[in-house]
Parts: C-alpha cells; sequence; structure tokens
C-alpha cells in the first residue's frame, strides 16, 4: 500500500489486501451473524464466509453479494428500477452529486446501475459517521467501497477533516480511477425539496489544485436526479416533522437510523428511476471570472440543484399530492380517477403506521402529501428557465 493512500487510513475503503482480516472478523461477531442469517436463512454460515473469502477484492464483493442481493430485492419491493446515463461516457469517471431519498439504497442502487450500463467500476460512496457507531457496520460499508465523512468534530478538527476528506476524493477520481457519490446535502432533504448545499461544495474545492472552479473540475461533477414513485420511509419522516415542531430539541436516535435504513430496503418503492444531467465541467469552464468569490459556490450548486429538478422522473403520485395539497385538479390530465383513488388509499395506510403522542392527523397528511408534490413544483420551476 503506497504511502499516498497511507494518509486516508481513517476514512478511506479497505483495500484488496486488508480484506480477509476484515473478512474474519465480520464472520466472528454475532450481530454480523443475525443479519446474515436473517438475509440468507436457508445458508449456513460457513458456506456465506466460503464466498466471501473467494472475493479478492471490494468489486467482486459487490458484484457476489450486493448486486445479487439487491437485483433480488428490486424484484420483490419495486415495479423496476433503471437508469439513462446517454449525458456520459461509461469511460470516464465521475463525482455523482444526487439528492437523497433514501439512507442506503441512493448509492447502493446506482452501483448496480453502474454494472448494467456497463462501466468497469462502482462507485465509492461517501457515508457519515453518525450511521455507523456500530463496528461492524463500519467495516462493512468500507469493504463495500465507502469512504468515511466525519461530523461530530470540534470546529478546528472538523476544517482538518474537510480537506482530509476532499483531498481523498480528489485521490480517488485521479490515481485510484474510480467513481464516486455524494449526496447534494448531508442527510435526507425530508420535504423532498432537494437543495444543494454550498458547503457540500465548497468541501470538494478543498483538494486538488488551482483555482476553486479547476478544483471541482477535477472531480467531473454529475448532477444525478433519482425518483422514487413511493418513499417506504414517507410516514417516518412525517413523525419527525411533527416530533420536531411538538418536543422541544428532539433528535434522531441511532436505533431511528436504523429502523429508516431497514423500512427504506424493504418496503415498497414503486418504480424507480435514475437520471444522469451532463457533467458539469463544460459550465464550470464557462462561467463568467466576474462572479464574486463570495458567491461562486451559491451559483455552482443553483445550477446543479437546476439539473437535478429538471432530471426528476415524475409520476402520478406527484401530481396527485399537488392537487390535493392546492385544492385543484389543474394537473388531472397526469393521472387517472383510478390512480388518484390508490395514491389517497396509500397515503391513508402510511399514515396509519404513525404512533406517536398527540398525533396530528392534519398536519402529518400535509407534510406527507408535501413530499410528493415538492419534485413538481421544483421540476416546473426548472423548465422556466428553459
Amino acid at each position: 500500500m503506497n504511502d499516498q493512500l497511507r494518509a486516508f487510513d481513517d476514512i478511506r475503503p479497505f483495500e484488496p489486501e486488508e480484506l480477509p482480516a476484515v473478512y474474519e472478523r465480520l464472520l466472528a461477531d454475532k450481530q454480523f451473524q443475525t443479519v446474515v442469517a436473517y438475509l440468507y436463512p436457508d445458508v449456513p454460515l460457513e458456506a456465506v464466509a466460503m464466498k466471501m473469502r473467494a472475493c479478492k477484492t471490494n468489486l467482486q464483493f459487490q458484484r457476489e453479494f450486493c448486486y445479487t442481493f439487491l437485483k433480488q430485492l428490486l424484484a420483490k419491493a419495486s415495479k423496476g428500477c433503471d437508469m439513462d446515463c446517454q449525458a456520459i461516457d461509461t469511460r470516464g469517471r465521475y463525482t455523482f452529486v444526487s439528492n437523497h431519498r433514501d439512507i442506503v439504497l441512493d448509492s447502493a442502487l446506482l452501483d448496480v446501475l453502474l454494472f448494467d450500463a456497463g462501466f468497469t467500476t462502482t462507485c465509492e460512496i461517501a457515508i457519515g459517521d453518525n450511521l455507523l457507531s456500530l463496528p461492524w457496520v463500519k467495516d462493512l460499508v468500507r469493504v463495500n467501497k465507502s469512504f468515511i465523512v466525519e461530523r461530530s468534530l470540534p470546529p478546528r478538527q472538523m476544517l482538518m477533516a474537510s480537506k482530509r476528506l476532499s483531498e481523498y476524493m480528489h485521490y480517488a477520481i485521479g490515481p485510484k480511477n474510480e467513481n464516486i457519490w455524494i449526496a447534494q446535502r448531508e442527510g435526507r432533504a425530508k420535504d423532498s425539496n432537494d437543495r444543494t448545499q454550498p458547503a457540500i461544495l465548497k468541501m470538494m474545492a478543498m483538494g486538488g489544485q488551482g483555482s476553486v472552479v479547476e478544483r471541482l473540475m477535477q472531480l467531473h461533477i454529475v448532477p444525478l436526479a433519482i425518483s422514487y414513485e413511493f418513499d417506504p420511509c414517507d410516514y417516518l419522516k412525517a413523525a419527525e416533522f411533527q416530533l420536531k415542531r411538538d418536543v422541544e430539541g428532539w433528535k434522531k436516535s441511532p436505533q431511528d437510523d436504523v429502523l429508516s435504513m431497514r423500512t427504506g430496503i424493504m418496503g415498497y418503492k414503486g418504480r424507480i428511476h435514475y437520471q444522469c444531467a451532463p457533467c458539469i465541467d463544460d459550465y464550470l469552464a464557462a462561467l463568467s471570472a466576474d462572479i464574486p468569490k463570495t458567491e461562486v459556490f451559491d451559483v455552482i450548486a443553483s445550477h446543479i440543484d437546476e439539473q437535478i429538478h429538471r432530471n426528476y422522473r415524475l409520476y402520478p403520485s406527484n401530481y396527485v399530492a399537488l392537487d390535493l395539497l392546492e385544492r385543484s385538479s389543474g394537473h388531472s390530465s397526469m393521472y387517472t380517477l383510478e390512480e388518484k383513488a390508490a395514491f389517497e388509499q396509500y397515503v391513508e395506510a402510511q399514515l396509519a403506521k404513525i404512533d406517536i403522542v398527540n398525533k396530528d392527523e392534519r398536519f402529518l397528511r400535509e407534510r406527507m402529501l408535501t413530499m410528493y408534490a415538492n419534485p413538481v413544483r421544483n421540476f416546473q420551476e426548472s423548465i422556466k428557465s428553459v
């Protein structure tokens, strides 16, 4: 292992020579054994262990375990998942910056879709350390080509950690020849009003060489729009809104994160579509030099947002939700009466799953409808500027 890579030991994915020791650590962990037994109820642990030990690279592990599992999951929990990546070259390497719907699946499904599109590698995944409190989970995600975003640090250490993170991303895209996936913001947009945090771009520009724009160009950013017909976590997100409203200082617990992950993975998602916008290198190269330095990240973030919003795949559920919120039939040409009735029934069934003190049905319904309506609003706003 080279010295340049050693500088990132605490945050980078495991290298192939490290995998055998990590496999043994995982296989000896009781919680990991329980998860394996749940996922593969008819397969002895030793058979899983043999298959793991045969995987000599992270990519091989992804193909043998993750790819197969996710294909089976999609067959049960979706009506299909596809990606349009015609705007990019499958021989290139990119930093996919996407809206964030599902804690686990956004990046995991991208890996599947990259395999299917003919890419020779998947992507390295930025994952927050708040999701990695269990040692075996931390091990597993680093086997699965994830690198760690350190979040709970004092300001001075946070600055140093952000610089190291950025330098690692530049290393991964450059000498390592990998793709990267990173969410456009920290945490999911609970109301689906997707906005890129300029701070994410600022962090990305800490590494590399040259001007801010040149550093971002070195990462070959591709805005990626992810559209789920149904969000299995919609009722959990709605409940979060009420708890934040009613309980001073309320915060999600690690148990809440685990529930969100499990619900997002196993729940029904309907149709799923990934749409790649063109790489923004040409846009960055053409940026006016007159833009004030204090505004450059905001301007670039707005461009990424516009690309994501314009590339949403909108479903009948999105249009029904907007009409219900606005008490109108302005978008009735986009759905049938049967689709409207089915969506209203779906919303009621999801609301019935919420079990919190002083449950505010009206507020929760409005929050859920807003989640489905906002992609339409953002799409309509984005095409005004065309």
